[in-house]
Order: C-alpha cells, then sequence, then structure tokens
C-alpha cells in the first residue's frame, strides 16, 4: 500500500495565497457600500389639508364642530376654524398644522408665511395646547357598572366591487348570536396605511389656534412658498407647496335608482391619486340587520381607508383593484347592497414629504437635515344611500367660505374660545350591531 503525503507549499506561494485571499476580501467589502449616517432633523412640521362636503361625520363632535353643524343648518353662522377639522368631516375646506423643534421642546407658539394665494397672508399663529389638568380624584367606594347587556341578535352582510348585479360568491355573511369574536375581526378587517399626520401636543404649537381661528374663503389656495419662524426654528425651514398638494375641490356625490341597482356618479378631481367609497345601513325589511359594502374588487370592509394613506399603499391598492383609478367617476351598487344608512366616499390626494438639506447622495457624508415636513390632502363626502340628485346634502355642515369672518382675530391678536372638554364615554345600555362594529375595529377607525 502506498501512502501519499502532500507537500507544504514553498513560503512564496503561501504569501501569495494570503494576499489573494485578503484581495478578494477587500473588494467584497468595497462593494457593500457602507451605512449612511442619518440624524433626525431638528424641526418637523405636519399639514393635514382636508374638503369635506354633506353630512358631518368622523371623529367626535367638539364644541367647535357642533356650532359648525348647527350653524350651517341655520342659514350660514359665522364658523371658526378649530384644530381637528380634517378629521371630523364637518364640511368645509381645513388645514392642520403642527411645528416641533428640538432646539426648544417647549415651544409656545410660531408663525407660519403664507402666500397671498390663502387670502390669510401675511402669517398664521400657531400655538401650543396648554397642559391639561389632572382629573379630580374622587373619593368613595367602587360601585360596579350595570350594563344591562342585551344577547345580540341578527346579522351582518358585506357586499364589494362595482357592479349592477351581486357578484358570485358574495356576500360574506355573519350571524351574530353565533359568532366568535375572530370571525367579527375577520369581517371587519380592512386595509390601512394612515401615518401620524398633524397631532396636538405640549410644546408643539398647531393652527388653528384660539389666537388665529380664521376660515378660508372662498377660491383660497394653499400651493405657493411658506415658512416657519419661531424660538429654536431653523431659519432654513422655508419650502413651497406645489399644486399637487393644494386644496382639493369638493366631492359631490349623484346617486339614481336604476330599478336593480344604484347607480353612483361623482365629479373628476384632477389632483386624485385615487378613489373609493363605501355604504353602511340597514334593511327596511329585516330587523337587526347591518349591510355594507365598498367600492373594493377585493372583500374589505373599508374602515381602515376612510382616511389618508401613504403613496406606495395607494399604488398598491390600486393595481390590487382595491380602489378605484383615478379616471373613474361612477359606480354601480346592486340593490341588495344598498342598505339604508350612511355613504361615505373619499379622494386621495398625494402625499408630499420634503427635507433640506437634501440628502447627499454619497453614503459616505453624513444627512444632518435642518428639518422635514409631511403634506397630506384628501377630499371627502358623506351622505345617506337612496338620496337621490346631485350633492344631496351638500347644503348641510359647516363652512363653505362664503361666512364673513368679521370676528375672527388676526394672527396677532390673543385670546378665543377655550377648547372644549374631553366628553365622558357612555354606557352601553341596549345592544346594537354598530357596538359590536366599533369594539373590533376601534383602533381602525380614523
Amino acid at each position: 500500500m502506498t501512502t501519499y503525503t502532500q507537500p507544504n507549499p514553498s513560503p512564496a506561494i503561501a504569501i501569495a495565497t494570503a494576499i489573494a485571499i485578503a484581495t478578494a476580501c477587500t473588494a467584497a467589502e468595497a462593494q457593500t457600500p457602507p451605512k449612511q449616517v442619518v440624524k433626525p432633523p431638528v424641526a418637523q412640521a405636519w399639514i393635514d389639508v382636508a374638503t369635506f362636503s354633506g353630512l358631518p361625520m368622523g371623529g367626535g363632535m367638539g364644541e367647535g364642530m357642533m356650532n359648525a353643524t348647527l350653524g350651517a343648518l341655520m342659514g350660514g353662522a359665522k364658523t371658526k376654524a378649530e384644530f381637528g377639522f380634517t378629521q371630523t368631516g364637518v364640511s368645509g375646506r381645513w388645514m392642520d398644522v403642527t411645528l416641533y423643534t428640538s432646539r426648544n421642546p417647549s415651544l409656545a407658539e410660531a408663525l407660519q408665511a403664507v402666500p397671498q394665494a390663502t387670502q390669510l397672508a401675511p402669517t398664521l399663529k400657531l400655538q401650543a395646547p396648554e397642559k391639561p389638568k389632572p382629573l379630580p380624584v374622587e373619593k368613595g367606594e367602587d360601585e360596579p357598572d350595570d350594563w344591562n347587556y342585551e344577547p345580540p341578535k341578527g346579522k351582518l352582510i358585506m357586499y364589494w366591487g362595482c357592479s349592477e348585479t351581486v357578484k358570485p360568491g358574495q356576500p360574506k355573511v355573519v350571524n351574530l348570536e353565533t359568532a366568535t369574536l375572530g370571525e367579527l375581526a375577520k369581517f371587519f378587517e380592512s386595509r390601512r396605511a394612515t401615518q401620524r399626520g398633524a397631532h396636538s401636543a405640549v410644546g408643539r404649537p398647531v393652527w388653528p389656534s384660539k389666537a388665529d381661528y380664521r376660515v378660508f374663503p372662498t377660491g383660497a389656495s394653499i400651493a405657493g412658498q411658506h415658512a416657519f419662524t419661531g424660538q429654536g426654528v431653523p431659519e432654513s425651514f422655508k419650502f413651497t407647496i406645489p399644486a399637487a398638494q393644494d386644496i382639493m375641490p369638493e366631492m359631490k356625490l349623484r346617486q339614481t335608482d336604476k330599478g336593480s341597482h344604484v347607480l353612483l356618479e361623482w365629479n373628476a378631481i384632477p389632483s386624485a391619486r385615487a378613489y373609493f367609497l363605501g355604504s353602511m345601513g340597514g334593511r327596511e325589511d329585516e330587523e337587526a340587520t347591518m349591510v355594507i359594502w365598498t367600492s373594493s374588487e377585493l372583500p374589505d370592509s373599508g374602515f381602515g381607508l376612510f382616511d389618508y394613506q401613504t403613496n406606495k399603499a395607494v399604488d398598491k391598492w390600486l393595481k390590487d383593484k382595491v380602489l378605484l383609478p383615478p379616471a373613474t367617476t361612477k359606480c354601480a351598487v346592486p340593490k341588495e347592497a344598498a342598505g339604508q344608512g350612511m355613504l361615505r366616499a373619499i379622494a386621495y390626494g398625494s402625499e408630499l414629504n420634503m427635507a433640506y438639506p437634501p440628502r447627499p447622495t454619497d453614503p459616505a457624508i453624513p444627512w444632518e437635515p435642518d428639518w422635514n415636513i409631511k403634506i397630506r390632502v384628501k377630499s371627502m363626502s358623506t351622505t345617506m344611500m337612496g338620496m337621490e340628485g346631485a350633492d344631496a346634502m351638500g347644503g348641510m355642515g359647516g363652512a363653505t367660505g362664503d361666512e364673513e369672518m368679521t370676528d375672527a382675530p388676526a394672527p396677532s391678536a390673543d385670546g378665543g374660545q377655550a377648547a372644549p372638554a374631553a366628553e365622558q364615554p357612555k354606557k352601553k345600555k341596549k345592544f346594537n350591531p354598530l357596538d359590536v362594529m366599533k369594539d373590533v375595529v376601534k383602533d381602525q377607525l380614523p
């Protein structure tokens, strides 16, 4: 038997091999770009822009929203803007602004220079909300609440898609007497990509404020040059809002009963990126039955979609046929799906994110932005399914821009109405399908 022994490499070969390995490793490292150092911006701002028409729906009915709604119903009383109106559904054109700077976390007020086209120039006055007072501690023994809960009865029915007749595989039905929480959660599933926008927090000035609660006049535009100034705000915080992020026109719905279906039509909005519609209501001939319909080609309750969404999500859902293309101006609803209740529609505008200075293309250069800003835009309409005609509920809601705002203060004025106190939650006394819906999707509601 012959034994072979591998000869030891010469020193020269060993050195050459080591050099080759080191060179290969260096080349591999060179092909992997270094991770860029990104520091948080010194200042941040959020601007939400919303147009509402029809019935006031959405968030809580605060004092400002109630006054705006009742004023319009009684003939067009003077309306005051209130921070948060971009979420309430009060008819009109609204803008919410929030500003923050790390150089002054306790910033109490700031100014936003706005173009003449806003008809509110030269500036808007932003004010930070006051720190809420702690609630008083009530003494006494705790007593159990009497809920007087009744067992659920009835059913939930869901249809989806634009069609004159019910499509195969529909509807989706849930019996409330036998449904589990998991089945209810599945029924109310909805897509959602809503990120943080304008918000109220101590040390972050907002507009509208107690010192400046003016309403946009008719024909106002926010497109143009803007700038923020305040203690600790970078001097470079100047930006231009393009026409694509301007205040969107009203979305006006027209309903026509075609016998076998209801035809929904609306005006084309040039800046719309996509549309989505949905209704929820009961059936006249069936008690304890809730019917939900959405314009999506895929099953989706829609509860997460009636709000701002990211551009990436909107584009994806357009491909999935969850949202309607921007060229769409009509949608048919089968008569079986047209329950008697609320009908909502939303036109998504494009979200804009800007920062200064721009991010360096060389990853070796750190990015230390002075500021960044997020601007979101939408237009929504709320009416009642079954109310025929163009913009059937268009006369209801809040400011239309035609009111004279003689009592609105100038940006430099002081005072104003105090923020409304938070409403206390009401006890549930009787079962209602709406209560089930709110419990299941409360974290998805706008």
